[in-house]
């Protein structure tokens, strides 16, 4: 078993830089993650099969950044028991409103936990997976708190 405890998913390599910030917060907190590129439409048997494999993994968070239709979020909750956030990605057209959209309208037994749009989504997306994991980790918890009193004092401070 490895220490990787979340999945960052998202269904093109171009959508990089937001999972980025993702990947940037969870490391800050010392959390184990892998990034793979996998599409809800043009790899829907991969996809798939890597969601239903997560659990016997160690994976306990997913997060999956889309744009447009937004699918692969729920594609990955239709096939695993674990907790999937949604991030929605900005595509031409709607800018991005379509996969906010998509991400939190899905059908009762079929949950995806949903953030804003594009990068800030992406941090509070990594925050709440964060939270997750934190609820059995008690030095997460700390750390956790200690991120929080940081935000509170930089704002404070002026």
């Amino acid at each position: 078993m490895s220490n990787i405890q979340v999945a960052l998913m998202m269904g093109s390599k171009n959508d990089m830089p937001v999972v980025e910030e993702a990947v940037k917060m969870l490391d800050a907190f010392g959390i184990g993650n892998e990034v793979k590129v996998l599409s809800a439409h043009r790899t829907p048997r991969q996809t798939a099969e890597y969601a239903q494999g997560l659990g016997a993994r160690g994976i306990k968070v997913v997060i999956c950044a889309a744009g447009g239709s937004a699918a692969l979020a729920g594609t990955v909750a239709a096939h695993t028991q674990i907790p999937v956030i949604g991030i929605p990605l900005e595509s031409m057209g709607f800018n991005g409103l379509d996969a906010l959209l998509s991400t939190v309208q899905m059908p009762p037994g079929v949950p995806v936990a949903g953030v804003g749009i594009g990068k800030p989504g992406a941090k509070n997306a990594a925050l709440i997976a964060v939270r997750i994991l934190a609820l059995s980790d008690a030095k997460l918890l700390k750390k956790l708190d200690n991120f929080t009193n940081d935000q509170a004092e930089k704002i404070l401070k002026g």
